[in-house]
């Protein structure tokens, strides 16, 4: 047995001095884990790996047993720890912000202010206005950047990720002395480095079922730029229950795409265009397919763009609509997509039992 908690502390410590992840790390000792309990279970009684792993199934199922206890006592008390926190910051006493502009902020944002579309209660709106950003990576790493730097006066981000070296061919926001640091705080300094006007909360942790109203009620709207349809879905639920608006980007290899959903303007909601999740391997991830560097950037910007439109109110959002880019061949369509009257989150149903 010694052997094996020998064997586990030397596969911990090699993944520290290696930088790799806490859960990978995690799922390192757990096949480790499934190894001891398959020899204790599947060789005969005095077999010598028997005998140098403890030679009793038994003590072992109770450890694992202990061990997901444990594990599950830890992510309840994570989750309602989660909550008071978002609740507490959501309700925290803000320093109130000068009704005008100090001159730094003046020649800082001067190129709006000139804007028509935008002007000086256009940028006044901005520096009101709060947004949230679900992810900080490909999608987010561009939109908080630029959020920051156009003078959004508060943006939250929310991830649960640390920044790896594998992130920095297109998450530029982060840079590789921040390698094993939370995304969230690596974008934080970045943003705060460019622009020390704004207000960065970061949320080291993923979004959940258990976190999500709370924390997008704090906010004017919502930013999602994640790689997964569970939570993609999930903002898409909350937003919609908020009525927030809900701007969505998505990668794969050369292409993105980028909509509005705001079902409170008279658009669709995301689950009105994507009904259902696609099956297992029809819609790899980055790290499965690949994606080009730039790409992000350029539909992380758009992103970017579409919140500062809808924050000043200059422009036509793409809210009915679907931007579609293709960074191979340089073309750029668009197409109208429009609400279905059965869509589970937005359709007339759930309109009429609100």
């Amino acid at each position: 047995m010694i052997v094996v908690f020998a064997m586990a502390a030397a596969l911990w410590g090699l993944g520290v001095v290696m930088k790799i992840p806490r859960t990978a790390r995690l799922y390192m000792i757990g096949l480790l884990y499934i190894g001891v309990l398959f020899i204790q279970i599947a060789l005969p009684s005095g077999h010598p790996l028997r005998m140098a792993t403890g030679e009793s199934a038994a003590l072992w199922i109770l450890i694992g047993v202990f061990a997901a206890v444990a594990v599950l006592y830890g992510r309840v008390v994570k989750g309602l720890k989660d909550r008071a926190l978002i609740k507490e910051e959501a309700e925290a006493p803000r320093a109130p912000r000068s009704e005008s502009f100090s001159p730094s902020e003046l020649e800082r944002y001067a190129r709006h202010i000139v804007l028509r579309e935008i002007g000086g209660p256009g940028q006044k709106a901005l520096r009101n206005a709060k947004v949230l950003v679900i992810g900080a990576g490909g999608l987010g790493a561009p939109a908080l950047q630029y959020l920051a730097a156009a003078g959004v006066g508060t943006i939250g981000v929310i991830d649960d990720d640390v920044v790896e070296n594998a992130n920095l061919q297109r998450q530029v926001i982060h840079r590789d002395q921040d390698i094993g640091m939370p995304k969230v705080f690596s974008a934080q300094a970045a943003m705060l480095a460019q622009n020390p006007h704004v207000e960065v909360l970061p949320y080291h942790r993923r979004l959940t079922e258990a976190v999500a109203a709370d924390l997008v009620d704090g906010y004017d709207l919502v930013l999602d730029g994640t790689d997964n349809f569970e939570t993609r879905y999930l903002a898409n639920r909350v937003a919609v229950a908020a009525g927030k608006p809900l701007i969505s980007g998505a990668l794969s290899q050369w292409e993105g795409q980028i909509a509005v959903f705001d079902p409170a303007s008279g658009g669709p909601c995301y689950q009105c265009i994507f009904p259902e999740a696609p099956a297992a391997g029809l819609a790899p991830s980055c790290a499965e397919a690949g994606v080009i560097g730039p790409l992000p950037g350029v539909i992380g910007s758009m992103m970017a763009v579409e919140a500062v439109k809808l924050i000043s109110g200059a422009g036509q959002a793409l809210t009915g609509d679907m931007l579609i880019y293709d960074a191979l061949w340089g073309e750029t369509r668009k197409i109208a997509v429009t609400r279905r009257a059965d869509c589970p989150v937005c359709g007339q149903a759930m309109a009429g039992e609100a």
